[in-house]
Formats: structure tokens, sequence, C-alpha cells
């Protein structure tokens, strides 16, 4: 079984800081792609920021210049720094990784349960 757990999530004013973390355990051979995602109420879940096995990153527009991705694959866990938080980043966050369970098994996506972020003005 895998399991990937968040965590840091909170209330933090405008312009605030705050660090998630999402740690993958479980039957794992080799972690690939590791992203973040959010949804806000009444909105779809929308891709944030992705990290590839290599370290490659990419960002949604909207947090370009504030938000960093980074991984530790000793850990097998993802982080998103989230600087200069505005409201519209309120939302639940979600890690997901591509990973192998197995080195002759394909690869799938596991999601971890969410940790809510709120951005006060």
């Amino acid at each position: 079984q895998v399991q990937l757990v968040e965590s840091g999530g909170g209330l933090v004013q405008a312009g605030g800081s705050l660090r998630l973390s999402c740690a993958a355990s479980g039957s794992i051979f080799r972690i690939n792609a590791m992203y973040w995602y959010r949804q806000a109420p009444g909105k779809q879940r929308e891709l944030v920021a992705v990290i590839t096995g290599d370290g490659s990153t990419d960002y949604a527009d909207s947090v370009k210049g504030r938000f960093t991705i980074s991984r530790d694959n000793a850990e097998n866990t993802v982080y998103l720094q989230m600087n200069g938080l505005k409201p519209e980043d309120t939302a639940v966050y979600y890690c997901k990784a591509n990973l192998h369970v197995k080195e002759w098994r394909n690869p799938r996506d596991y999601w971890g349960q969410g940790t809510q972020v709120t951005v006060s003005s």
C-alpha cells in the first residue's frame, strides 16, 4: 500500500508564507513526477506545480515567482514553499505522485488527502 500525507496548511494573512510537505510511504520502487494541485470552493482542481524525477519544475502562471516546488528523494517527500500569498490562493492543496510500486509494473498516480490553506485579506 502507498500513502501520501500532506501537512503544513493553515491560516495566514495576505503576503505571508506557508510551506507544505507531502510524504509518500509504503511499497515504493521509484517515484517519477510529483505534483501539487489545488481546489477552491466551487472550482475545478487545478495544477499548481510539478517536479520531475530529474528535478525539472513547472508552475501555473498564477503562482510563478511566488511558489517553489522541491523534493527530497531520500525521504520520498515533495515540498511547496508559498510566499506572497494572496486570498485567491485559498484552497485545499493536494499532492500527487506518479510512481512504480514494482520495477516491472507500470507507474500510476497516487493522491494525498489534501490540506487546507486559507489566506485572509
